[in-house]
Order: C-alpha cells, then structure tokens, then sequence
C-alpha cells in the first residue's frame, strides 16, 4: 500500500504537470490550438498552421570554381536560415535533402510570394566603376568593349561597366533601411557600414576614384551609380529611387548574406491558413466522436471495469499532449495519425488485461487474485507489442524524414505513455478500490 501511495502520488504530479504544460504559459492561460494565437502551447506544423513549403535546387552549371556542391549546398543552408530569421517565421524548417536540394517550410507565413522572392534570390552585391569614356549606343549593339560589360537598372537603363569586380556584399558588417534625413541625403535608401577589412578596400577604391561614377550591382541589376566625391572608408548608402518596402527588403538581404550560387524552386506548396484551421477543427471534432465511442463501448461491454480503463486511455491522451508541448515537438496530420494508434494501442492493452482478469474470474479465483494474475499474466504480451512499435517508431525516425519523423515522435511518446497508463495508472485504480473493503464480485 506505501508503494502504492508513492505511484499514485506520481500518476498525480504527471497529471497536473501535463495540464499546466498544455494550457498555460508563464502562469498565463492560453489556447493551445489556436493557430492566430502567437501564444499557443501545441506548436503546429505547416499542414496544420498553413504556410508555405518549397523544395530548392542549387544550379550546378553555375557553381563557382573551388566551391563543391557540399559546401555550396551547406552555405546557402545558412543563408536561407538567415533570410527566415530575419523575416521572423516561428518554427521554421529549412534542411538540406539528398546532395543538391533544400527544403524550407515556413508555417503561418502571411506573404508567401514575398517570402519565395526573398529566399531564392542570389543577392550578389557588387561593386564596379562605370566607363563613362565608352560607347554605350554601340555597346548596346553588341559591340561591348573588353574589358567592360553591359547592365540595365530596373527600368532598363543601359550602363557600361568597368568588368573588374571592387568589392562585393560579403565586406559589409550591418546594413539596415533608412527613411531619409540622415547625413546621406533625403532619399530612402539602405545605409550600411563595412567591416574592417571592407574599411580598407573601399577607402582605397573611392580614394583613387574622385570625381568618378561607382555603380552598385544587385544581381546583375544597377541600382545606382553614383559620383564619387571624396574618400569614404567606414560607411555609405544605397539609394536608387526605393519605396520603403523595396530598402527593406533589400537591407534584409545585404545582412543575411548572398547565396553562394543560384537556386531554382523546383516545387513549391502554400496552405492557406483558412485550410489548416479548418484541418484542425475536422482532426478535433473526428477525434472527439471516434474517443467517445471508444470510451462508451468499453463502459458497456466491462462496466465498471471498463471505467477505469476509459480512465486510463484519457491518462493516455492528456500525458502524450502533454509531452509534445514539454519537448516543444510540431504536431502535424502524421502526428495526429500517430496519436490515433496510440489510442488503438492503449485500448487494445486494456482489453488484453481486462480479459484474462475475466478468465482468471472463471477459474473461481478471488477478485484480488483474479486482478493481480490478469495483469501478470498479460504484462508480458503487452510488454511485447510495444516494444516492437517501439522499434518500429525508432527506425522510422532515424530514417525517415520531415512528416515521417514527425509521425514517429508521437507514436514513441505514445507507446511509452500507453504501456505506463496501461500496466500502471490502470493498476493502481484497481488496487485503490480493492483497499476500501472486501469485494466479492467485480462489475467486468
């Protein structure tokens, strides 16, 4: 009976701990399925959240000479998780797949097509004098002098260019928009400051360039070329005719960094989150209705017996939810699908041990007996079967990948909470009413 105390006392604190996990935060009481609630417990994945799902593709026809794949796969890895962060989605996934592709999932989203701008573009900054002794109307007839090369601003706007890259976006330290009024001038632009090293290159480039046009190249694209006045070595400024959107963006881009080299959108998938609200209140109302049948047929077929068993398969429910929010796991339609054969499994050990507690009852054994042998003689099959889902689950998740892990978390989590309510919570109910006096016959 002390023993007991002791697991009950733990069944408890598991509960109570399992509730304050799923529906409070800090103290404060939250929705923990609400997908407009920044607040909300149950992290959800994108198919439940909506969002956006794209698979990317490195263009291996332009990978720089010295960079292999790998490594050009691994630095644009970070450049993308540098562009997410810096847009500020919560719980992104951005992962390299196979040798030459990434995946990026971005629940909740609420621009889709900015943020695919904003992912897949190189954002090579490049810094390059302008030869203003050059021909540009014969340049633009193909015949470009050597040495030089021809580039268009965004309303076409040819410029001749000295060829020679001077500096490129990696020498900058910190760059952020600027509404105008600033020592730079009035215009809204992008002021940005230089590494040290930046410091020195650009004070010797515009040192020796008085009075010459510097042109600053975003993707092969001009977005201002402008005179150079007098030597600046620290800090500058963008400009080039930007709303206040397009010097954000552009500031977001210069601090995460440019990809090491292109990247297509071999596939892209958005989920309006109209869907997955309405994907969560299906999975929720189904659920409900399959639990309650479950719950009542249990109670019909093994009564007071069956109780109890309904009383462990909600154990079942609330620790398994409440061990997603504790471990901060995506809950996704896979994860879901594994919460559902938790609940098979949980119900299916109770029905194990509910029977030989019938059949021990038939031998003519005592209620006491006849529980004690029940659980003794199931525990090792319900030992057995899930062990092997177990395995199973381990193999899935080591192996598996994006929704598949997400499938095997939730059923590991829940194999273990089954066998515990299963074998434990389930016991001590049992032993509980047992104590309080002789029974003689048991309601199964």
């Amino acid at each position: 009976m002390h023993r007991n105390r002791w697991v009950m006392g733990i069944i408890f604190l598991v509960f109570f701990g399992s509730l304050y996990s799923i529906f409070f935060e800090s103290g404060e009481f939250v929705r923990p399925f609400n997908t407009e609630n920044p607040k909300k417990r149950i992290k959800l994945g994108l198919d439940l959240q909506g969002g956006m799902n794209l698979m990317m593709e490195v263009d291996e026809s332009q990978l720089p000479k010295g960079l292999t794949l790998n490594e050009a796969v691994d630095r644009a890895v970070e450049v993308v998780r540098n562009r997410v962060d810096q847009i500020g989605v919560s719980e992104p996934l951005i992962q390299k797949e196979g040798t030459k592709w990434i995946v990026v999932q971005l629940p909740g989203v609420k621009n889709p097509d900015e943020a695919k701008k904003m992912i897949g573009q190189t954002a090579l900054l490049e810094f390059k004098l302008v030869d203003d002794a050059g021909d540009v109307e014969k340049a633009i007839e193909g015949k470009v002098p050597k040495g030089d090369v021809l580039l268009y601003d965004k309303e076409n706007k040819p410029f001749l260019l000295k060829e020679e890259q001077l500096m490129t976006g990696a020498s900058l330290a910190n760059a952020k928009m600027s509404l105008g009024g600033g020592s730079f001038g009035s215009e809204i632009g992008v002021d940005f400051s230089l590494t040290d090293e930046g410091s020195k290159i650009f004070s010797k480039i515009t040192g020796s360039n008085i009075n010459k046009r510097l042109a600053i190249i975003l993707d092969n694209r001009v977005i201002s070329a402008p005179t150079i006045n007098s030597k600046i070595s620290r800090r500058g400024q963008i400009t080039g005719n930007f709303d206040d959107k397009e010097a954000k963006n552009l500031a977001l881009l210069l601090r995460s960094g440019s990809l090491p080299v292109p990247m297509n959108i071999i596939s892209e998938n958005v989920v309006g989150p109209s869907l997955g609200a309405d994907s969560i209140k299906k999975g929720l109302y189904s659920g409900m209705i399959g639990l309650l049948a479950v719950l009542l047929i249990m109670g019909f077929y093994y009564k007071f017996s069956g109780v109890i068993a309904d009383i462990g398969l909600l154990c079942n429910i609330l620790y398994l939810m409440g061990g997603i929010t504790l471990i901060g796991a995506t809950l996704t339609m896979p994860g879901i699908a594994g919460i559902i054969l938790t609940i098979g499994m949980s119900v299916d050990s109770n029905v194990l041990i509910l029977e030989r507690i019938r059949e021990e009852l038939r031998t003519g054994k005592t209620v006491r007996a006849a529980v004690d042998a029940g659980y003794n003689r199931a525990f090792w099959t319900v030992i057995d079967s899930h062990v092997t889902t177990l395995i199973t689950a381990l193999i899935l998740f080591v192996f598996g990948t994006g929704p598949i892990k997400g499938f095997a978390v939730t059923l590991s989590m829940g194999c273990a909470i089954s066998l515990f309510t299963a074998v434990v919570v389930t016991k001590v109910i049992f032993d509980w009413r047992l104590s309080r006096g002789e029974v003689e016959k048991l309601s199964i």
